[in-house]
């Protein structure tokens, strides 16, 4: 996969893309990534990106023409390389909110460029440039830079290769469509405090049928929400009626 980033503040991305999981899918050949600073392609005297709105308000926005020329640009260079133009992304609490569904899909694409804002907005003309935009949700950041790399993040981590254990991602929160059950490792008795019986008993079906159910549990009690958008199995429905059972006569 290709992932360009078009930000003002490049020095932001070099730790958390560096390192951990990002990092080790660069290292393995599975990830190239590049930051582009499009205050470089500013043609102003002074360098400035951004300007006031026409028609007067509070702020300063985004000019079109550095982000047009950066992403040309952008562009040009994955042409070079072979690389389709694919999804150009848009960090604004206008997008639609980014979901493990979403980076699923973004997972799939062969070159996603993130554009990074700052200040109080774009100027409309630079969606022109855009196939998709997305928030995380209704809270507000000064720019698009820790949207970008949550994005990038979630999305690397489900490429073919990318994690040492190939079952780690599907086994996670929300690929399942349900939080994930509680985990135990060594001790199993750690200052009183046991691990449940059923995951050191050697069954493996009934430590299937345990997680299913307090992965259940937990989002019933949590993220019921998640439970109402879900189609459950039988299995999964006689599990979920025991765990509500058991939290009314707890309450």
């Amino acid at each position: 996969m290709k992932i360009d980033v078009l930000s003002l503040f490049p020095d932001m991305f070099k730790g958390p893309l560096g390192d951990s999981i990002v990092g080790k899918a660069v290292d393995k050949g599975l990830l190239d990534i590049d930051i582009t600073n499009f205050r470089d392609f500013s043609t102003n005297k002074h360098n400035n990106v951004d300007d006031y709105p026409f028609g007067g308000g509070a702020g300063m926005l985004l000019q079109p023409q550095p982000i047009f020329d950066a992403l040309e640009h952008v562009e040009k260079r994955a042409s070079d390389q072979g690389i389709s133009r694919g999804k150009v992304i848009l960090l604004d609490p206008a997008g639609k909110t980014f979901n493990q569904k979403e980076a699923e899909k973004l997972s799939k694409e062969e070159h996603l460029t993130f554009i990074c804002g700052h200040y109080e907005g774009y100027d409309e003309r630079i969606k022109e440039l855009v196939t998709d935009e997305y928030s995380l949700g209704d809270f507000v950041l000064t720019g698009g830079e820790l949207p970008a790399m949550v994005m990038i993040d979630s999305t690397v981590r489900l490429l073919s290769g990318v994690l040492g254990n190939k079952e780690s991602a599907p086994g996670d929160s929300y690929s399942s469509g349900l939080l994930e059950y509680p985990q135990y490792t060594r001790p199993a008795d750690f200052r009183g405090r046991k691990v449940p019986p059923v995951l050191i008993s050697g069954n493996h079906q009934k430590i299937d049928l345990w997680r299913q159910k307090e992965a259940l549990r937990k989002t019933y009690l949590r993220r019921p929400d998640l439970i109402d958008h879900r189609k459950l199995t039988d299995t999964q429905k006689s599990l979920l009626a025991d765990v509500r059972i058991e939290e009314e006569n707890n309450n």
